[in-house]
């Protein structure tokens, strides 16, 4: 194998993806100046900074860890409305008090953040630059037809593999990660796009069984246990497991501990990115929920979507689970099947 040969062929199609989000979801031009910050700490973040710097050639480039935090915050203040910033981390960075993305988001900045890019192996990496293109008559068709079915549909059920779990109420107004800005105060997030979200109205109409593959662990990485584990669920509490695993009943255990010796179930999120799949996988959970198809959440943790009886300071657990997803149907269409979305 020629390894530089590879590594070349990785960067030129980082390049060619990330310029393709310049372009349809980030609407940039020279009109507007660019600035990457960056690490090579691992593989990824050395494939996507040299990926930017093919589509960016006119971009300031800060290496991160040659670079003190006062001349960054310096480059920053520089910048103007509508300009572009990119962060490719292997962790994620700190400036003190300045927290980034939120920072460059009030001032009117476009940001696009890769974090934790050091949580993937070397053999991850094709993957997470896969996941980086953008179709965007995919992502938006199938994005605003999900969420229209999620905001009038009275009901869903996800089957996986023969056990049942039926959310018995109407569901939040779903939240859209598809690139289309057109509607929203800020413009980018963390990348890579892909997912619908929301959870029941009724947080107690959630009952009955379902499967997962995958869970994230406590060190936020994916863990895939020989066996699925089947989670019985009554009135939108986990109550019982079967054919679990230390480090998942540690997941269990530390919530209940912490939120009142329950655990809720309450994101339903319907990943879209084709380039993950149950066999094309990454160890960085808040990358792979993205994932073409259907996770939940474990823990009372959901900023986005407030409910009597939750405060918000008191949930410390969102758990992403990936559900072995055979179908889901909502109302009485199946919107899911054979590791695809069918919503037209």
């Amino acid at each position: 194998m020629n390894v530089n040969n590879d590594h070349e062929i990785l960067i030129s199609r980082a390049g060619e993806y990330l310029n393709g989000l310049l372009n349809e979801v980030f609407h940039h031009n020279s009109d507007h100046r660019a600035v990457v910050v960056y690490d090579t700490h691992c593989l990824l973040s050395s494939i996507l900074s040299q990926g930017y710097m093919r589509c960016l050639s006119d971009a300031v480039f800060i290496d991160f860890s040659t670079t003190t935090s006062d001349e960054i915050l310096e480059i920053f203040n520089q910048l103007q409305p509508s300009d572009f910033v990119a962060l490719v981390q292997s962790t994620s960075f700190r400036l003190n008090d300045f927290r980034m993305r939120i920072e460059l988001f009030k001032r009117k900045i476009k940001v696009i953040e890769h974090p934790h890019l050091s949580r993937m192996s070397d053999e991850e990496a094709p993957y997470y630059i896969d996941s980086l293109a953008y179709d965007c008559d995919y992502y938006r068709g199938v994005g605003h037809a999900l969420k229209n079915k999620i905001d009038t549909a009275p009901s869903g059920v996800l089957d996986t593999g023969g056990e049942l779990l039926v959310y018995g109420s109407p569901f939040e107004c779903a939240k859209l990660n598809i690139g289309d800005y057109s509607q929203m105060n800020n413009v980018g997030g963390q990348f890579p796009l892909g997912e619908v979200f929301t959870e029941a109205q009724d947080l107690t109409a959630v009952n009955g069984r379902v499967k997962i593959f995958s869970f994230g662990d406590v060190t936020y990485k994916l863990n895939y246990p020989k066996t699925p584990i089947t989670l019985t669920i009554v009135e939108g509490q986990v109550v019982e497991c079967e054919n679990s695993i230390p480090e998942f009943d540690q997941i269990l255990s530390n919530i209940r501990r912490d939120e009142g010796g329950v655990v809720w179930v309450r994101e339903l999120g319907f990943g879209l990115n084709r380039a993950f799949s149950k066999t094309r996988t990454v160890a960085d959970t808040g990358t792979y929920e993205r994932m073409c198809g259907v996770h939940l959440s474990l823990g009372a943790k959901h900023g986005i979507y407030g409910k009597p009886g939750f405060k918000r300071r008191d949930g410390r657990y969102h758990v992403d689970v990936f559900a072995d997803t055979q179908t889901f149907t909502l109302g009485d269409q199946v919107v899911y099947r054979d590791g695809a979305w069918i919503v037209f």
